[in-house]
């Protein structure tokens, strides 16, 4: 989930176009501001290229600094004087659940399109829009069960409260690859908490940001409390640096993630940032080399290795280094490329014509520096449109080189071989990242101790794992906080110590739990 600048990608951007297919929104000449659908402050618009067919899918309007501070005074407006954040947590979760209902309703439009803008298999992007939009049930279930006041007892005085209030207005810088799912792990814990969002859709995919908006009116979110705009990175900053946003939340790369951290540093605003990674995969000495294989490619295809957790760096003793290269060279070389909107497809196209170049240029640098390219490094040659590329699997590679040190963003992994045990998990960690991993054995004692070992914020066991419901996020430069579940829903609150001399009535009422 790592979107690299559009600024200089002028097939995105045009004053004016030729007509486009109709657009999968209802609005795409507008953006969503204080619960309307308003019209942009210039005539600039974002073409969306479908990547099967490189042909224009729909257009949106692009955001100015004009439109980023609309957006920003609605939801301060509606955080500061309006009834959202004065709303009960339970009130709240209602709208949640509302969300969640029509989402569910408009899971095939919302599938179709994602697959539209990026190439994600159609099966595969129905299958993540109905089961990976489930945060806006799980924020409101907490919304119900979890205590947002607690009783403490002080040191000083005579009642002690600590009570979680809303963090204020959110940014939300969403990227390209999985818009559906980031809007509703950014978006959900937000609401809940009793914040008010400016989501900030990707120029290559903002259908999903439009879609939502389109929900949240049917729903009847109070004005402000969701607004919706498109921009590229430059306008994008406006968003970061402005003082009415009190926190970003942003997916993307760990380049921008950087800057964003820098920028809300200087004016001490809250972020929390998803970044990149190159994921390590330790396969131990007892696990079956063709079975890991068919678990690896399975991931590393999915939405065309344009996944952050993707694992990406294989790690495996020097001695079956030969004979699990040759395994998963025969998986990789059995997936099927091909329009994502038929059933037998497996793998669709880059999403964009850049994201090709720039997998391309990797290809070119794992050849310079001596990797054996083992399977795929070439454009289809059965696929004459499209920004396709054939899953590449390298194998000696170095650690140190840069396809076993870069993000590559694409169907490419890397394999490293290792001394031992010991020296695999050292390659692991030896990187600026540390998103996610696993670890292949069939001795749970070892890959529990192995993973307490491995610097990543998710590590699994014989295969990919992430979950949103415990807890995603990464150690290093792979980003700050954590998405999903209860540790997702802190990073919109703000703890505020409350001493009094007696209890108040509602509290001594109450079923609070004491903490001491």
């Amino acid at each position: 989930m790592n979107p690299t600048s559009i600024a200089a990608d002028a097939s995105h951007r045009s004053e004016s176009l030729a007509s486009c297919p109709d657009s999968p929104v209802e609005r795409p000449d507008q953006f969503f501001i204080g619960g309307e659908w308003v019209g942009p402050s210039s005539d600039s618009m974002f073409q969306v290229i479908n990547p099967t067919t490189e042909e224009p899918f729909f257009r949106v309007a692009e955001a100015q600094e004009q439109d980023i501070n609309r957006a920003v005074t609605a939801a301060r407006s509606a955080f500061d004087s309006g009834p959202w954040p004065k709303m009960s947590h339970r009130e709240r979760a209602s709208y949640l659940r509302a969300i969640y209902t029509l989402v569910q309703t408009k899971a095939d439009h919302i599938a179709r399109t994602w697959s539209n803008e990026v190439g994600i298999v159609y099966s595969l992007s129905q299958a993540f829009t109905r089961g990976g939009t489930g945060a806006y049930m799980v924020y409101a279930e907490l919304g119900e069960s979890f205590e947002f006041e607690e009783r403490h007892k002080p040191t000083m005085g005579n009642v002690g409260l600590l009570a979680r209030e809303p963090v204020g207005v959110v940014g939300a810088i969403i990227p390209w690859n999985g818009p559906i799912i980031n809007v509703a792990n950014k978006v959900a814990p937000a609401l809940i908490a009793g914040c008010t969002v400016v989501v900030k859709a990707s120029p290559e995919a903002p259908g999903a940001a439009y879609i939502m908006a389109e929900i949240a009116k049917e729903v009847g979110l109070p004005p402000g409390v969701f607004n919706v705009v498109t921009a590229d990175r430059a306008v994008s900053e406006l968003l970061v640096r402005h003082t009415g946003v009190d926190k970003i939340t942003f997916t993307g790369s760990s380049i921008a993630g950087r800057r964003i951290a820098s920028i809300c540093g200087d004016r001490v605003a809250r972020c929390t940032l998803e970044l990149g990674g190159k994921s390590a995969a330790v396969i131990l000495d007892d696990y079956d080399l063709a079975t890991a294989a068919k678990s690896i490619t399975e991931s590393a295809c999915m939405i065309s290795g344009q996944v952050c957790s993707s694992l990406t760096r294989l790690i495996v003793s020097r001695h079956r280094h030969d004979a699990f290269l040759e395994a998963l060279s025969a998986e990789f070389a059995k997936v099927r490329l091909g329009d994502p909107m038929k059933s037998d497809t497996q793998m669709g196209p880059l999403a964009m014509r850049r994201q090709r170049d720039r997998v391309e240029h990797y290809i070119g640098k794992g050849l310079e520096e001596g990797a054996t390219l083992a399977t795929g490094g070439r454009r289809p040659a059965q696929l004459e449109r499209g920004f396709f590329i054939e899953p590449t699997v390298f194998g000696n590679v170095s650690n140190d080189s840069t396809i076993g040190r870069e993000e590559i963003f694409g169907p490419v992994v890397s394999v490293i071989p290792a001394s031992d045990e010991e020296n695999a998990v050292e390659i692991a960690n030896d990187s600026i990242y540390g998103l996610n991993a696993s670890v292949f054995t069939h001795d749970v004692e070892r890959a529990y101790a192995a993973a307490r070992r491995l610097r990543s914020g998710t590590v699994g066991h014989n295969s990919t794992y992430n979950d949103f419901g415990i807890g995603f996020g990464g150690f290093k430069q792979s980003g700050i906080g954590r998405e999903g579940g209860l540790a997702g829903l802190m990073p919109f609150l703000e703890s505020k110590t409350i001493i009094l001399d007696s209890e108040p009535e509602h509290i001594a009422k109450s079923t609070l739990s004491r903490v001491r």
